[in-house]
């Protein structure tokens, strides 16, 4: 293909971008090209004062068309486009177009490999060890990965650590805190992890592996919803989800703070989350129409003396 220049490109965009909206002065639209499957577009026109117009949605498809032109061309390398427009102040002219291509390593997704997934296990394993033995596997693995080194939990880790003291059995997910797979955002995952307590005198091997899987499909839904983290913080205890029969006498599960954090991950510390199952009755009675059912939780894990 002919070679592709932004100086082509801004030629072919001045007439498009002339037939602004009434009252528009200048333009600009940023065109970040595919990451980790996605690419995206932003900008439009603004009047004197700096506000935004809503018309103008032509615009957007011919940035998409010379975006995609230089991309073939492949003079250089870049993964954002700039363009900007700006009115003529003389009567009749066209206005005046530049286009600028960049290659931001800000927004370049982080690859299967890179070092922070490892750095995140690490942490994590660090913190654990601290309250007791720690399995050298997990409990639970599934590491179902897609291309971008991504499971259900955004990151290639999605499993269950075992930690055993004197007295207690702790189960802890172990990859909801990786940092996103596949994208550039500066965050732990899903900002939290999920840990439950067992008493080791009275649990089988059977019903550990239970749990361990119960925590799974938590650490799946926690994982879909993002934000639970926040609201476990914002109510302190929550009445999460409801159990299937298998685990009878137990029906309900409640989230709820801890007050630690994991410290040392890649991108800050992240807090731990209590799962409690309770049985119906320690609800019975309980008014569960205020957000997440959250006093109910709070009175069933009081019943047990658990703090919030």
């Amino acid at each position: 293909m002919t070679a592709y220049s932004n100086s082509d490109a801004a030629k072919d965009l001045r007439s498009a971008l002339d037939k602004a909206p009434a009252g528009a002065v200048n333009g600009e639209w940023v065109f970040i090209t595919e990451q980790a499957g996605v690419a995206s577009q932003t900008g439009g026109y603004r009047y004197a004062d700096g506000s935004h117009i809503t018309a103008g949605d032509h615009a957007f498809q011919k940035v998409q068309k010379v975006v995609e032109k230089l991309e073939a061309s492949r003079i250089q390398p870049f993964n954002k486009v700039i363009v900007r427009w700006s009115k003529s102040k003389i009567p009749l002219m066209r206005g005046r177009v530049t286009v600028d291509i960049i290659f931001d390593e800000a927004i370049v997704p982080r690859g299967p490999q890179s070092p922070v997934y490892e750095a995140a296990a690490v942490a994590r394993r660090a913190f654990w060890k601290k309250y007791g033995e720690v399995s050298d596997g997990f409990i639970a693995e599934r590491g179902d990965a897609n291309i971008h080194n991504q499971t259900k939990w955004f990151g290639p880790h999605r499993r269950v650590l075992s930690t055993k003291s004197s007295s207690k059995l702790t189960l802890a997910t172990d990859g909801l805190s990786t940092p996103w797979a596949g994208v550039a955002a500066a965050e732990n995952g899903v900002e939290c992890e999920l840990f439950m307590e067992l008493d080791v005198s009275d649990i089988t091997g059977h019903q550990r592996d239970d749990w361990a899987h119960l925590l799974m499909s938590l650490g799946d839904l926690v994982a879909n919803g993002y934000a639970i983290a926040a609201d476990v913080e914002k109510y302190e205890a929550i009445l999460f989800c409801s159990l299937t029969d298998d685990y009878q006498p137990m029906t309900r599960i409640v989230l709820s703070r801890d007050g630690r954090r994991i410290e040392g991950l890649p991108f800050g510390s992240v807090p731990l989350i209590r799962v409690t199952p309770i049985t119906e009755a320690e609800i019975e009675h309980q008014d569960q129409s205020d957000e997440w059912a959250s006093n109910a939780a709070k009175h069933a894990l009081a019943q047990r003396r658990i703090e919030t």
